[in-house]
């Protein structure tokens, strides 16, 4: 037996209510680009947006004119979405909280997360949606997800609750360590000034 191994997400599909909402969310206020549009190729009721989160690959959104929005949180049953998140940059996430109050738009504030900030409000239809933000950045060669990992290892080892800066800090050295080779035999923190 093998796995079907995944590469990245494609492409997340929501279901919304009217174009015009839909598009003024996702583009007038998450900033994605609208890039594309069809109908729903299994419901002609329904129009096929698209929108590029940042990274090129897609949020799209099955709309109908009928539908309007419902700001009743969606469900977080077995199975459901609980959240989308975004990832912002530190200088945007910083200006966050007062772009999302200028509109009039309830949101959590923001929340420690050790290895990163987020702030958590619904979309017009109820969709919880989290804006991130990391707190530090991989080593090149290396991915957050890399950084995460030995982070774990290491919170794991020191019996610590979660992953705080000092442990990705840590992971960052190892990962470095790891993967950039050195002319010194030993590789140990020193004190020059010592």
């Amino acid at each position: 037996m093998r796995k079907l191994q995944s590469q990245g997400v494609h492409h997340i599909t929501i279901v919304g209510a009217d174009r015009q909402t839909s598009i003024d969310f996702w583009e007038g206020v998450l900033g994605m680009p609208f890039v594309f549009e069809q109908p729903n190729l299994d419901n002609a009721a329904e129009s096929h947006l698209y929108f590029d989160p940042g990274d090129g690959r897609l949020i799209t959104i099955f709309t109908n004119e009928d539908r309007t929005p419902d700001p009743a949180r969606t469900p977080t049953d077995p199975g459901c979405v609980h959240h989308l998140a975004f990832s912002l940059s530190h200088a945007t996430f910083h200006q966050a909280v007062e772009r999302l109050d200028e509109r009039g738009i309830r949101h959590s504030g923001v929340k420690d997360r050790g290895f990163m900030d987020s702030i958590y409000f619904t979309d017009p239809l109820g969709l919880l949606i989290e804006l991130a933000s990391y707190r530090f950045e991989p080593p090149a060669g290396s991915t957050h997800a890399d950084v995460l990992l030995e982070a774990h290892r290491i919170r794991i080892a020191r019996e610590d609750h979660h992953i705080d800066q000092v442990h990705l800090a840590d992971a960052i050295e190892a990962l470095v360590t790891r993967s950039r080779g050195s002319l010194s035999e030993d590789r140990a923190p020193k004190d020059p000034y010592a």
